[in-house]
């Protein structure tokens, strides 16, 4: 069974992707930090790099956007196989202090900022619209040629004309109706974004990309997921009415969830989090991987571990490696681990052996939607694998650097301290009489809070608990203490006694 489990909270949005009970992918949205993949943008050049064959473009965010000089190029001299693009500089394309209209294709990763592009794509369910091109293609996933033929024609005779059509995965099996539809939407939209563009002096945003519930809604939710449940009851109204919109026959895998217990704790999400931040991961066997990365490269380590077979050491290594090319490709998906990746699986010397680990490993990964390829082995009995950066990883959307061992470790962030903090007050509600409560951090962890009050505030109204959170020094980065709940005010009293 395929789930998507949403947990919406004041401050964030976690939504899980689940394959038979297991957590395939992850993603976190929160309020002060929005994904600005698929945003559209009235920007300015600010900088034109001949040597790098880039541009730096300012779009209002913190970081200058990166413009490479292939996401500048009109995308009909690609399509064309003119071979003199290539010969095409950055500086014969744009020039310093120039008004451009681009779309973020990648998100601001650590000390880069986000990756951007001219050839401007708006993707509907169906069926994706590129408005500065005349082209038509077909999602390399669909692979009955039969069937991609039947959808050649029939979107050929919907095509608006001087503009592209991508038809998606989604769109197999389709009929004309629905891919009319889709297109008639996208065309609505691209005349907005059209008025809009004129409008205003850069930098400005002139398109927002839908939000986390609603991209995953029109990208990920299909015939192929069996459940949707989501705990929050305006967001469940929400997602029906996007449903009815775009995919009515999904409408009754909506439910709403009731239950007491934590959606993340009753399907067992939130131990699979941890296990997707923790630097070794155990296989079933007893074997294990070891997974270290650095900002372009991630080196996976494969270990025996506890396993020591039944047959001799040539079959333990090779079930080892089997088990572990399963979890590598999961893990990578997961993690959202993109740039180059070394795997270093136990030696073998059978050639039939590697080949079916090898074979394992490729079809594991076909599961992954972010493109990913098997470059083969080194000459050192090393994997290599490349795979698109498209998002922040999932350690650093959960952890930052650690200050006790300068910066080689990890602890919590104050996002995640804050998302404790409300199941905590959740709980107290639900379960107790208690109108006040004391937490107590570590002093560091309280400065960075501070600058979120207004979430605190919003949990008190919404709860009607009082907070305080005072400082312990002893207390671990990580660690969120209930000091003492119970009546206002005799909370009152003894916070007043503790900051004393």
């Amino acid at each position: 069974m395929n789930q998507i489990i949403v947990d919406v909270s004041i401050n964030e949005t976690r939504l899980a992707l689940l394959e038979s009970e297991e957590l395939v992918e992850f993603y976190l949205e929160r309020k002060n930090n929005k994904r600005i993949v698929g945003n559209i943008y009235k920007g300015r050049v600010t900088n034109v790099l001949p040597g790098m064959q880039a541009a730096f473009v300012d779009i209002g965010l913190e970081k200058n956007s990166f413009l490479y000089v292939r996401d500048a190029i009109p995308q009909e001299y690609q399509y064309e196989d003119n071979e003199n693009y290539k010969n095409i500089s950055i500086k014969d394309i744009v020039k310093e202090g120039q008004e451009i209209i681009v779309q973020v294709i990648k998100e601001p990763i650590g000390s880069k900022g986000a990756r951007v592009t001219t050839h401007i794509t708006l993707p509907g369910r169906y069926l994706v619209l590129m408005p500065y091109t005349d082209y038509l293609g077909v999602s390399r996933r669909i692979t009955s040629e039969e069937e991609r033929e039947r959808l050649r024609k029939e979107v050929e005779e919907a095509k608006p004309q001087n503009m592209g059509i991508i038809i998606r995965t989604a769109a197999e099996a389709k009929n004309k109706e629905a891919f009319s539809d889709d297109i008639k939407f996208l065309l609505k939209l691209w005349q907005k974004i059209e008025k809009e563009k004129k409008l205003g002096f850069a930098p400005r945003m002139i398109y927002k990309d839908f939000d986390l519930v609603d991209k995953i809604i029109r990208d990920v939710f299909s015939k192929e997921i069996n459940e949707f449940i989501i705990n929050n009851k305006q967001e469940y109204k929400n997602v029906l009415e996007l449903v009815e919109l775009i995919s009515p026959h999904l409408k009754d895998r909506i439910k709403l969830y009731k239950d007491d217990l934590e959606i993340f704790q009753y399907y067992n999400i939130e131990s699979q989090i941890k296990n997707g931040i923790s630097r070794r991961v155990w296989l079933k066997s007893g074997g294990y991987i070891v997974i270290d990365s650095t900002e372009a490269l991630t080196v996976i380590d494969v270990n025996t571990g506890k396993y020591v077979g039944s047959i001799d050491l040539e079959d333990t290594v090779y079930k080892t490696n089997i088990e572990a090319a399963r979890e590598i490709a999961k893990q990578l998906r997961l993690r959202d681990i993109g740039g180059i990746i070394i795997v270093d699986l136990i030696d073998m010397t059978n050639e039939k052996y590697i080949e079916k680990v090898l074979r394992v490993l490729e079809e594991s990964l076909n599961k992954d939607r972010t493109k990913t390829k098997i470059l083969g082995i080194t000459s050192l009995g090393l994997v290599e694998i490349t795979r698109k950066k498209v998002r922040q990883r999932l350690e650093s959307l959960l952890q930052k650097k650690c200050p006790y061992c300068e910066g080689t470790g990890r602890v919590l962030n104050e996002d995640v301290i804050i998302h404790k903090i409300e199941k905590e007050i959740k709980r107290m509600h639900d379960h107790t009489n208690a109108e006040a409560v004391i937490f107590q951090v570590h002093p560091e962890v309280l400065n960075e809070l501070s600058n979120n009050e207004f979430v605190i505030k919003e949990l008190e109204e919404t709860y009607h608990i009082k907070i305080w959170i005072l400082p312990k020094k002893e207390a671990h980065y990580n660690d969120l203490i209930i000091k003492t709940m119970g009546r206002l005010e005799v909370i009152e009293k003894l916070a007043m006694e503790i900051e004393l």
